[in-house]
Parts: structure tokens; C-alpha cells; sequence
């Protein structure tokens, strides 16, 4: 029987930011910090004017040197073992990420079987309509679930952060990697390291044995969260 596994990017399997990181390794860290900084203050009105200056930081940098920036970035350790073993098990992997998909897909090389992402471009005005959201991410698992003939309980969520919020409210069975405080109490299982397969061992057992996991604290929990949805 098959298997679903969705994976965040940043944050996730990777130990930082995709800006942060590839930023750092370009040498204008600091120009993109200030960017990060000044959008959380609301500075920057959204989401496409902020990658319009962050893509402008990058204008100089060729293709091989983003590449370069972003396979020397600092990774979860085994993630070529874990996308391995997936597919050695005939079971399916995805990545989804708010960040841009000219990164993201790199991922494919690395053995995820697809991957999501925002579909922006350098050289190219971003528009928020382009922007993947965590909505998104609730419909691209529930078509690719659908696709493959898989349900809920054939599928587990590893994330990180707000951006996996509703996806983990969504799906019955989710790891929360170096997660959140607000990660941590929708998660099924967490996970606080830097290696991905052990992460992965324990989203493993979740679907492997998925009766043993359904719990009455965490039908109690799930209930408690999807009532403060209802109220708010």
C-alpha cells in the first residue's frame, strides 16, 4: 500500500530560510535581512514587492551561482536517504514551500517526486497572485490524494511553522520538525534535530501502524482546534 509524504521546505528541511540562505552565500545577507525586517514591520505592503527587491539583490548572481548557493546551504541531514527510501517503497514524496519554485524544484534532482511551490521568476514582476499559500497547500494534497487513490490516514505532514498550519489541521497524522510553538500543538509527533531520518522514522510509524496513533487525546485536541476555527 502506498504512502503520501509532504514535506515544507523552509525551515523544514532546510535549517533556515531559502532568502536567508542563499542571500548569505551571494554576500548581501545583510540587504535581505533588512528586507526581512522591514516587511515584518509592515514596511514592505506585500508579499510580491518584497520578492521584487529580494529578486533585485539577486540580479547579479548567474544560475549556477544560485544553485551553487542553494546545494551549499544548511540542510537537515539525510534528506537524499529519506526521498531514497520513499521511492524504494513505491510511495510518493512532495515538497510544498512558499518559497520561489526555480529553487524548490532543485529538490526533484535530490529525489522528491514533485514539488510546489510560489511561481515567481527573476527579471520578472512578482504578482501575489503567484504566491503559494497554506491554503494552497490543503488542495494540492487533497488532488494528489485523489490521484493516487490514497486517503488521509495513508498520508503524513512534516512542517515547521504557520505556513503548515492548515495543512496539519487538515491531515490526521503530522511531524512537526524544529517546530513552532503553534506547530507543536497540532502536531501528531515533533522532532528537534538535525536529521531528517529520524524526523522521518517517526512519520514512518504514524502511517505504517495508523491505529495505534489515533488516540483519544488527539481526537480531544483536534476537536479543541477545530472549535476555536468554528469561533474565530
Amino acid at each position: 500500500m502506498s504512502r503520501l509524504h509532504i514535506f515544507d521546505m523552509d525551515g523544514t528541511l532546510l535549517r533556515g530560510a531559502s532568502v536567508e540562505e542563499v542571500s548569505r552565500r551571494l554576500g548581501c545577507f545583510d540587504e535581505a535581512n533588512s528586507l526581512e525586517q522591514a516587511y515584518a514591520r509592515g514596511e514592505i505592503s506585500d508579499a510580491a514587492s518584497w520578492w521584487d527587491q529580494i529578486f533585485r539583490l539577486w540580479e547579479s548572481a548567474s544560475d549556477a551561482e544560485l544553485e551553487r548557493a542553494f546545494e551549499e546551504s544548511e540542510w537537515m541531514e539525510g534528506i537524499h536517504e529519506v526521498f531514497e527510501d520513499i521511492t524504494e517503497r513505491g510511495e510518493r514524496s512532495v515538497v510544498m514551500s512558499q518559497s520561489p519554485h526555480f529553487l524548490v524544484r532543485r529538490l526533484e534532482h535530490w529525489g522528491a517526486h514533485a514539488t510546489y511551490a510560489t511561481s515567481i521568476e527573476r527579471g520578472v514582476p512578482c504578482r501575489n497572485d503567484q504566491m503559494l499559500t497554506a491554503e494552497h497547500k490543503v488542495e494540492i494534497a487533497t488532488t494528489i490524494m485523489a490521484d493516487l487513490g490514497l486517503s488521509p490516514m495513508e498520508c503524513v505532514a512534516y512542517g515547521d511553522s504557520t505556513s503548515d498550519e492548515r495543512l496539519f489541521r487538515h491531515l490526521p497524522f503530522s511531524v512537526g520538525i524544529n517546530a513552532a510553538p503553534a506547530i507543536r500543538e497540532l502536531a501528531t509527533r515533533t522532532y528537534d534535530g538535525n536529521d531528517l531520518r529520524e524526523a522521518y522514522r517517526i512519520g514512518r510509524a504514524l502511517v505504517d501502524d495508523p491505529n495505534r496513533h489515533i488516540t483519544a487525546d488527539s481526537h480531544r485536541r483536534r476537536s479543541q482546534i477545530r472549535e476555536r476555527e468554528i469561533t474565530t
